[in-house]
């Protein structure tokens, strides 16, 4: 069983940053994907940012704006976000599928005030 303990969220203006974490209580080097989701209130959760190879996709709205990198000697993997928009406000989860099973954190919230 893999846990996933995200950390990073808070209270941010609009234009402002976070950084969120995601630390894995084992190594995730041979991961199959990993990525953040985000999840606002009364929506479904989406996607935000996805890696499977080598090189992440991001969704169309946060291009530009987020970046995802990762530690593998800290089995960490991290969301830069910067240009906060207040649609950007959600519980951000990350999750990996490590040999065949997903597993999610337990989340953390952003907020981004206008």
């Amino acid at each position: 069983q893999v846990q996933l303990v995200e950390s990073g969220g808070g209270l941010v203006q609009t234009g402002g940053s976070l950084r969120l974490a995601c630390a894995a209580s084992e190594s995730i080097a041979d991961r199959n994907t990993m990525g953040w989701y985000r999840q606002a209130p009364g929506k479904l959760r989406e996607w935000v940012a996805l890696i499977s190879g080598s090189n992440p996709d991001y969704r169309d709205s946060v291009k530009g704006r987020f970046t995802f990198s990762s530690d593998n000697a800290k089995d960490t993997v991290y969301l830069q976000m910067n240009i906060l928009r207040p649609e950007d406000k959600a519980t951000y989860y990350c999750s990996v599928v490590l040999r065949g099973i997903r597993y999610w954190g337990q989340g953390t919230q952003v907020t981004v005030s206008s």
